[in-house]
């Protein structure tokens, strides 16, 4: 079997790289944009470290050549001056699924995000809703994966949680009251190498969220807990910050938005988790946040 992986240098590329790895007969195309990053990723023969260009039609078509199947996880969040919603939400899926249909790609899987809707007011939420489409309709076998925040070694996620309890202090927008059901970084790679085993035909889309749902402020209070710390919480009005985000994020030509704040702060709520139907056992909590502080290996 052969999987190329978009943004194999994200935390989430680079656990998927180690744990498909340990398959047998499976060759790994992981595709970054960047040849700067091809040191950090994980070294297994199996794994096939290859630059992509999205604006490079026929690059893509090199890249994805002989391919199997197609796991997109290269997108963003935070926008800069040079990248943005439109190119690299959509424009870059736009292109990944041109050139796997030229390839002969016969599946792909999309990682989206909880909240993802084409018709969402919320400008990152709607480019991945609309990135959704866009494989959706693309005539390839497809699975879309919609994750929350996730948490592992090197996720950022966990990292801002544990720079703030070793700074001692936290201050959080709305004062953390929000909804989170955090996902173990492990059990997607487990989920997508169990995708990679089947027979994708149909077009699918799953929510896979973590096991537990707790509000933001308690997540970090257990975390220092198992860090042996303690770390006093401060409150950031919602509407201030989305004050100051608008006009630093002018001023710089990108960075944390209103629209970033207004993703950071909605309760992460699905209908129906996807754990049993992709036959994987979801990480406790617990067991995840000792594993992110390096004190549960």
């Amino acid at each position: 079997m052969k999987v190329a992986i978009t943004g194999a240098n994200s935390s989430v590329g680079k656990n998927l790289l180690v744990r498909l790895s340990k398959e047998e007969d499976i060759t790994i195309v992981a595709g970054v944009r960047n040849e700067k990053v091809i040191p950090e990723l994980p070294k297994n023969p199996a794994i096939k470290p290859t630059i992509i260009n999205y604006d490079d039609i026929k690059s893509l078509e090199k890249a994805l050549d002989g391919a199997d199947i197609v796991i997109h996880l290269a997108g963003i969040l935070i926008e800069t001056k040079h990248s943005n919603y439109a190119n690299a939400n959509i424009a870059a899926t736009a292109a990944i699924v041109d050139a796997a249909k030229k390839s002969d790609v016969k599946s792909i899987i999309f990682i989206s995000v909880v909240g993802a809707s084409p018709e969402s007011r919320n400008a990152y939420f709607r480019s991945k809703g609309v990135a959704e489409k866009l494989v959706l309709s693309s005539g390839l076998g497809a699975r879309i994966l919609r994750t929350p925040i996730l948490f592992g070694p090197n996720a950022a996620g966990s990292q801002a949680i544990i720079g703030m309890i070793s700074s001692g202090q936290a201050k959080l927008l709305g004062g953390g009251h929000y909804q989170m059901r955090p996902l173990d970084i492990d059990d997607l790679s487990e989920a997508l190498t169990i995708l990679c085993s089947t027979s994708i035909q149909d077009q699918v889309t799953y929510e896979l969220v973590g096991p537990e749902s707790a509000p933001y402020r308690d997540i970090i209070e257990m975390t220092a807990q198992v860090m042996g710390k303690t770390i006093a919480f401060g409150n950031v009005p919602i509407l201030l910050a989305k004050f100051g985000a608008a006009i630093t994020s002018i001023l710089k030509g990108g960075g944390i938005t209103p629209t970033v704040i207004d993703v950071i702060t909605q309760d992460e709520i699905v209908k129906t988790n996807a754990d049993s139907a992709l036959g994987i056992t979801l990480t406790p909590m617990k067991r995840t946040l000792e594993k992110m502080t390096s004190l549960g290996d």
